[in-house]
């Protein structure tokens, strides 16, 4: 890995149980298990105390584009910490370069339609978020919880589609290999049709977040 902000194909396979969805369009990955019962426990009590309606950075005019709730985990708390222990380990990427952790709530019909996270270039906020630290390089994102129906995360491009499972983490490379940002990666947070869906989301940036 020649930059802090990114990791690789071969460092994330060197982890027993991280599997590689076979396609050339975009580096993707998931790991049943990645976090114990106990933990996503845990992480879903704090995103359950402290969420707020989500919003998105670019406005697109569609309202219901996502209807989420969203929660800003704290550093200082020893869930999180761990959590950031098991996510440097997995992956290799320099703390440094990580934006705060992320939760996500979705409620029976709630969803995050299809979406990127990358920030577009020469888009209207690209300097305003991405200025300083650069676009986002990669994603990890762990479902807390098994959904009773619905809430699946599907890659449309690919028509990939993970299903929500407790402790499981999908992780993706948000660029190409030349360093482009990868249209590929578009992914949709689809509806929960039974239950509660809650997710953590951590990206990770070129140059260190500040």
């Amino acid at each position: 890995m020649t930059n802090p902000g990114e990791t690789s194909a071969a460092f994330l396979l060197a982890r027993p149980g991280v599997r590689q969805v076979p396609t050339d369009r975009l580096e993707l990955f998931d790991c049943p298990h990645f976090l114990p019962p106990a933990l996503c426990a845990e992480l879903l009590a704090l995103i359950e105390r402290d969420r707020r309606p989500s919003t998105i950075a670019d406005a697109n005019g569609d309202h219901y584009f996502r209807t989420s709730e969203t929660c800003d985990l704290s550093a200082d708390e020893p869930a999180v910490q761990d959590l950031e222990a098991r996510l440097f380990a997995l992956n290799g990427i320099d703390p440094a370069h990580g934006e705060p952790v992320q939760g996500q709530r979705y409620a029976v019909g709630q969803e995050f339609k299809a979406h990127t996270d990358y920030f577009e270039p020469g888009g209207v906020d690209f300097e305003r978020y991405c200025g300083l630290t650069g676009n986002r390089t990669w994603t990890c994102m762990i479902y807390l919880n098994d959904v009773e129906a619905g809430g699946g995360t599907r890659f449309k491009v690919i028509n990939k589609t993970f299903q929500p499972e407790a402790g499981k983490l999908v992780c993706w490379n948000n660029k190409r290999l030349d360093g482009r940002p990868n249209p590929s990666t578009l992914h949709h947070g689809m509806k929960v049709r039974k239950g509660v869906k809650y997710v953590i989301t951590k990206w990770y940036r070129e140059r260190p977040w500040r």
